[in-house]
């Protein structure tokens, strides 16, 4: 794990979006663990989070993409706040844009708002975290029918690691379902790797029972890679 991924890690605990207890996800899944993007609600946050982004992103793919899609609402700021960290710190200029809600049928109307797509553009989802892969679902026809581009990646924060709707993880049958690269930030056994029994702020957030439950919910939920 790179210096940068651990330091996410402790970022999302100091920021209160990991947190561990008991829980249900919107999939009806119990879990001992939950990611809460919205809780991200600072200047210096938003654009620390858009830092963690741009270095995972430049890492794995360097320039080989163009623009960034943020489905809304909450791959919005992300796609802005990793935007700008691109230009700024790799000296990558992409461009940016997001969908409507519902499309606009006046002015200059259309589904997507920002940077106009054209055949050949490659494109990276960015979202907080995915579990069924429903918004990527939706995402990409969209994307595919504005004009002739390659959904190149999806970028998620954490990978949970978990199965989607049959047997492979949730980022896997994205990945075969349309040809996309799957790309996160860190991956649960990071943090559990990063966290486990190692104090931060001075309190340990997996110990090892906490460690038990997570590793009972991946044997439950776990998905192929």
């Amino acid at each position: 794990m790179e210096a940068y991924q651990q330091e996410f890690v402790r970022f999302m605990v100091e920021c209160g979006v990991l947190t561990f207890g008991d829980f249900v996800t919107k999939s009806g899944r119990r879990t001992p663990f939950f990611i809460n993007t919205g809780n991200y609600n600072t200047g210096s946050q938003v654009g620390r989070l858009g830092g963690y982004y741009a270095r995972a992103l430049h890492a794995a793919l360097g320039r080989e993409f163009d623009c960034l899609f943020g489905p809304a609402y909450k791959g919005i700021p992300l796609a802005v706040a990793t935007g700008i960290e691109l230009a700024r710190t790799f000296g990558h200029e992409v461009g940016l844009c997001f969908n409507r809600k519902e499309a606009k049928d006046h002015g200059e109307g259309g589904a997507l708002i920002g940077r106009r797509l054209r055949d050949g553009d490659r494109v990276v989802i960015i979202e907080d975290v995915t579990t069924a892969g429903t918004s990527v679902r939706e995402s990409v026809p969209l994307l595919r029918a504005q004009a002739g581009v390659q959904v190149t990646a999806l970028i998620v924060s954490v990978d949970r690691m978990e199965r989607g709707t049959g047997t492979r993880s949730a980022l896997a049958e994205l990945r075969d379902e349309f040809g996309l690269r799957p790309l996160a930030i860190v991956t649960l056994a990071d943090i559990v790797e990063c966290l486990h029994n190692r104090p931060l702020d001075g309190r340990v957030v997996i110990d090892d029972a906490m460690k038990a439950r997570l590793d009972a919910y991946r044997a439950q939920y776990g998905g192929q890679a």
